[in-house]
């Protein structure tokens, strides 16, 4: 194995071992001006195995082609093709986090006038309640 292809076999044997259908993984290696892009193609069953779960594998076999690639002086790309006729449901927009915090947040009740009363303590008080 020479060094030109490393990055092509690393993604091929680690997505092999990533999903049901190891025959139907085909991969592509193009060297152009940009460094070298990998295309990878997979069988439509397994492209969740492929993508993970809010894209986390496929983030992190791009870190893994980008240190290969760093090795070996390129700079290394995955390109993960969607099967055609795929079915996959158009994506709802995400709220934000901080919208997502706020909505689901319930406002604390307002002490009550006898709260606010019993809430305020003289000096006294408090140095009694610590008993120094």
């Amino acid at each position: 194995m020479t060094d030109n292809v490393k990055d092509r076999d690393f993604i091929e044997y680690a997505v092999k071992m990533l999903v049901d259908n190891p025959d139907d993984v085909k991969v592509e290696r193009k060297i152009d001006e940009m460094g070298v892009l990998i295309t990878l193609d997979v069988n439509p069953n397994d492209m969740g195995m492929v993508i993970g779960r809010e894209g986390m594998t496929a983030k992190a076999l791009r870190t893994l082609l980008r240190v290969i690639g760093a090795r070996n002086n390129a700079r290394v790309n995955l390109k993960i093709n969607e099967p055609e006729g795929s079915e996959r449901p158009p994506r709802e927009p995400r709220e934000s986090r901080e919208y997502r915090e706020v909505r689901e947040v319930e406002p604390a009740p307002a002490p009550s006038v006898e709260e606010k009363k019993a809430e305020k303590k003289t000096l006294d008080d408090v140095m009694n309640d610590i008993q120094i």
